[in-house]
């Protein structure tokens, strides 16, 4: 499975950017997907997930209700819509694919893309 990841930039606080992760290779239906994210100087972190049928949903804590996360079959695509960013929201962005049709642990995602670098501006 191969990830290319898109959509980061700059953008200023409070507003919104959505990312998109095209994947090719396999059965996209088949897999979970995650964003996951590394800030500087920190650990990369889950941020949402979403399992391969699309109806359960994952997000950690301090993005629930500013972060979607979905994913359209017929495109290959998973998406990450991010509303009222903040400063703290800056960091590289990964998707990432599982075999498993869930999961949340980063040691089960099996395919990452590249990265896609946001930067919140204040």
């Amino acid at each position: 499975v191969q990830l290319q990841a898109s959509g980061g930039g700059l953008v200023q606080a409070g507003g919104s950017l959505r990312l998109s992760c095209a994947a090719s290779g396999r059965t996209f239906s088949t897999l979970a997907m995650g964003w996951f994210r590394q800030a500087p100087g920190k650990e990369r972190e889950i941020v949402a997930a979403i399992n391969s049928y699309g109806v359960m949903t994952y997000y950690v804590d301090y993005v629930q209700g500013r972060f979607t996360i979905s994913r359209d079959n017929a495109k290959n695509t998973v998406y990450l819509q991010m509303n009222s960013l903040k400063n703290e929201d800056t960091a590289v962005y990964y998707c990432a694919a599982s075999r498993a049709r869930w999961t949340l642990r980063e040691s089960g995602y099996n395919y990452w893309g590249q990265g896609t670098l946001v930067t919140v501006s204040s």
